[in-house]
């Protein structure tokens, strides 16, 4: 503080100055930025923890499901490459996640291929061609072969001759359809020995089974079947020759019995290639006709009148 002179001549007091001066201090702290980037720290650490328990604590299944959930771009390039819209997503049907068809292959994404999924271009988008409908044709077809198979056990108990025939036929439900098998043992022949003839008893069976699926529309597939046995000169008869000749032996006894030709679909032999008895393949019981009623499919309908003929509604339906 300092006192200044007054001026000359006058009586004025003097002005007084007071200068003040402020000492900041640097002896404390610089705010809180110190802060934000220990949190930073921490919760790195924290991120980098808890990554390392989950590579401890996951398969490597749940691994990679993790690693696509954080990288979606590369789920999104896979969904937009050549071929993602295909049958199998762009992979090949012996990728490491399709159905396992060697033992790499994990089988994630299995297929499971339903009775009737035959595809097509116009399924779901015809007049009868929505899978609802097909699903209920082929219900329908269930309750008719269990009613056929019923109405042919009937008649074969209500007459003698075909009643001791009774361990000879089986009725076995397949994803095709329903297969009538009929068997020979050691006691009892179909066919007369290494020929393609049928004895009375099976003719009559047959004809039988025929009078039950005549009405039906289910279109019908025949397997002739040979066990293992030999024959001296297999250039003159073979067991490929026995069973395709048995199977249209059936065929022609069939049609016959009222059976229209155009429900015939497939006839065909296959020797001794698939045995009933596998562990003994010599066995009678290995020699059999298969008479197989297959599932009426959608797209089919109607091809009884593209060729001349008329589609009639199954006799046993209704039962």
């Amino acid at each position: 503080m300092a006192a200044a002179r007054a001026p000359h001549g006058s009586n004025q007091p003097p002005k007084i100055i007071v200068k003040k001066i402020y000492v900041e201090g640097h002896g404390g702290h610089h705010g809180g930025a110190w802060k934000v980037a220990y949190a930073d720290f921490v919760t790195a650490m924290m991120a980098f923890f808890l990554l390392l328990w989950l590579l401890g604590a996951t398969t490597e299944k749940q691994r990679k499901a993790l690693a696509d959930y954080f990288a979606p771009t590369l789920v999104e390039l896979r969904q937009n490459s050549a071929g993602s819209n295909g049958l199998f997503g762009g992979d090949a049907i012996n990728a490491k996640d399709n159905y396992p068809g060697k033992a790499s292959q994990t089988g994630t994404r299995s297929l499971t291929v339903p009775v009737g999924g035959v595809g097509g271009k116009d399924v779901g988008t015809g007049e009868k061609g929505t899978l609802k409908d097909q699903r209920a044709l082929t219900e329908q077809d269930q309750k008719n072969f269990n009613d056929t198979a019923r109405a042919i056990q009937n008649k074969m108990r209500a007459r003698p001759q075909l009643a001791k025939l009774a361990k000879h036929i089986r009725f076995v439900a397949t994803r095709d359809g329903m297969r009538i098998d009929l068997l020979d043992d050691a006691n009892y022949s179909m066919f007369d020995l290494g020929t393609t003839a049928l004895v009375t008893d099976a003719s009559a069976l047959i004809g039988t089974i025929a009078e039950s699926i005549a009405g039906m529309e289910n279109p019908i597939m025949i397997r002739g079947h040979t066990d293992s046995l030999g024959y001296g000169d297999p250039r003159n008869m073979n067991n490929w020759m026995l069973s395709s000749g048995r199977a249209e032996a059936t065929r022609r006894r069939l049609s016959g019995g009222g059976v229209p030709e155009l429900r015939f679909e497939r006839i065909e032999g296959v020797a001794d290639r698939e045995p009933l008895i596998v562990e003994t393949p010599t066995d009678p019981r290995n020699r059999r006709v298969s008479i197989t009623l297959l599932y009426r499919r959608i797209m089919d309908q109607g091809k009884g009148e593209r060729f001349g003929r008329s589609i009639r509604q199954p006799t046993l339906a209704a039962r």
